[in-house]
Order: C-alpha cells, then structure tokens, then sequence
C-alpha cells in the first residue's frame, strides 16, 4: 500500500518525459530524486533543472543522483529511460525501488511491463502511456514543445474493474502537479494504443529519413502506414488485449492534425547519431507476431532496414 499523501518518487531516466513529469511534481512539493548520469547529472547538481514550456517556463534546484544506493526510500519510481538501455537500466530501477516501491513504466512499446516484472515481481509494477512533446535541449534543460501532457496508466498484472488505490493515489498527485493523468482499471489497452501508432510511425520515419508530412501526404504511402498500424492491432488482438472499435480511424484523424514537420524520436536520435529504439518498437512486433502466427510483412521490412542502425558504428579514432 502507498502512503496517503505526500508521495515520494524517483525518476529512473530523468531526460525529456521523465525529467519533465519529475519538475512538476517537484514543483508541487512533491519529494523527487532524479537519477540521472553524465553531463546530464553534473547540470542537474550545479545549475537545476528549467523547463521552458507554452505553459509556463519553470527552474528549480532538484536532488540528483546517480547511485541507487544514495537514493532514499521512495514510494514510486518512474521508469522513463530509453528502451535500449534496459540492460543497465533495469537493475537500476530495481535498486531504486528498494523496500516495496512501486514501479511505473512509461517507456514505449509492450515490452518493458514484463521486464520490471521479471526483475521486481509483477506485484509492484504499474504500466502506462505518456502524450508528452517534450525534449532534452540540454544538459538540465526540457524544452515542451506543444501543451499537451498526459499520462494514462493503471494495473497490467491482475487487472479488476475498478481503479486500484494505489494507481489513484499516483493519479492525484499527478493532477496536484499539473499533469492531465487519466488513471485505468486495465492498462494494457492504452499502452497498446499507443504502441498500434507509434510503432509505424517510427518506423516509416525513420526509414525514409523524413518527418511525417511528406510520407502522410502521399495516399499510397498514408494507406500503407495505417496497414501497418492494423499490423500490430492484430497481434495485439492474438495476445488478448481488446482495443477500442475505430481505433485506426482516431490514429488516421490524430495523424492528419499534427504538424507535417513533426518527426519520431526514433528519426531524431537516428539523425543525431544515437542508439535507437528499433527492438522495442517493431523487433518486438515481428517476435510478438511471429510467436502468434499473425503475418507482419510491414513491420518486418522495416524492422529489416532499420535495425542496423539500432546502435551507431564506433568511429575510428
């Protein structure tokens, strides 16, 4: 059980959504312990962390860390932390989340739930989305680029048809600070909404090296991208999780209201030279489907072109 009120977190991956979600609670008067690492630390520790945002810009001095073992007794940690680290990552947030934390996972894709899992027990795992357009800037420096900020999350293991105390406690201090959190009985069908989309849309982004506007504009290349998407609400399907009718419908309506510029994180870290998330968001896809026996000949093709990328080639010296 989570204490009443005030709620003591950790964000595990303090960069754009996590480091965003810690300010505002931080902001609230929330007690936040940010682990973070490298130039991204030091900033945290001699400078703070600002946001500037359409909602409003916000500096704050905030407890930074990088040793699980400093990091006091909370009773949430947020799992924000890009899915190609898990290797390191994982065991890092089992370390933070010492004495019966809660976990929650806001990392893309369907696979990071049973990862925490397998390393803290189902038990203290909670899974959810996050609608935030944000990016690291700088080191200590968020910038939001749009005004929407929401959180959708509840119970993946032992679903029942009500709210969990425990997600409704994370869910209100989640709304003291500011952030629009939707709290659910069942969160695997919002993390696999989420995943229908942005499985494709990382995927064609990054393989044609282009932001979304010249892929959406062309009707052969817009009906190939929300056959896609049905790709993965198929294998969604085989494996149990029930998605809202008409959810290829709201993707097409919600992918013709963004801006034509608008680009992946998969495209960006792609463009800046970064490891990418290809494993989580279409590996785990081909595997899923292939374990299921729902063809996914889309998702596989680009799985196929963009997974060589998945880590930069070391440059000689």
């Amino acid at each position: 059980m989570l204490p009443v009120t005030p709620l003591r977190f950790a964000i595990v991956g303090s960069g754009a959504v996590g480091g965003y979600c810690g300010a505002r609670l931080a902001q609230s008067g929330a007690e936040v312990t940010f682990v973070a690492r490298g130039a991204h630390l030091a900033a945290l520790r001699e400078r703070g962390l600002s946001i500037r945002s359409p909602l409003g810009d916000l500096s704050l001095a905030v407890r930074a860390e990088q040793d699980a073992a400093r990091v006091p007794p909370v009773d949430v940690a947020i799992f924000a932390v890009k899915a190609y680290s898990n290797d390191e990552a994982v065991p890092l947030l089992a370390a933070v989340a010492r004495d019966r934390a809660i976990a929650l996972t806001l990392q893309n894709g369907v696979d990071s739930v049973d990862a925490l899992a397998a390393a803290i027990g189902s038990g203290r795992v909670l899974g959810g989305s996050a609608y935030v357009a944000t990016a690291l800037a700088a080191p200590g420096r968020i910038e939001q680029t749009g005004t929407h900020q929401r959180i959708v999350f509840g119970e993946v293991f032992g679903q029942s048809a009500r709210v969990s105390d425990r997600v409704r406690a994370i869910h209100e201090a989640f709304l003291a600070a500011g952030i629009e959190s939707e709290a659910v009985a069942d969160a695997r069908a919002a993390i696999w909404e989420k995943f229908c989309y942005l499985s494709p849309f990382a995927g064609f982004t990054g393989a044609a090296r282009v932001p979304i506007g010249p892929l959406w504009s062309n009707p052969a290349t817009r009906e190939t991208i929300l056959a896609g998407c049905r790709e993965v609400e198929a294998v969604a399907a085989a494996e149990g999780v029930a998605l809202a009718p008409g959810l290829i419908e709201r993707i097409a309506g919600y992918v013709s209201s963004i801006p034509a510029s608008t680009r992946s994180s998969l495209l960006i870290d792609l463009q800046q030279g970064k490891p990418i998330e290809v494993e989580a968001l279409l590996g785990s896809v081909v595997r899923r489907g292939a374990r299921a026996g729902v063809p996914t000949p889309i998702a596989s093709a680009l799985y196929a072109v963009l997974a060589p990328h998945a880590r930069p080639a070391a440059r000689p010296d």
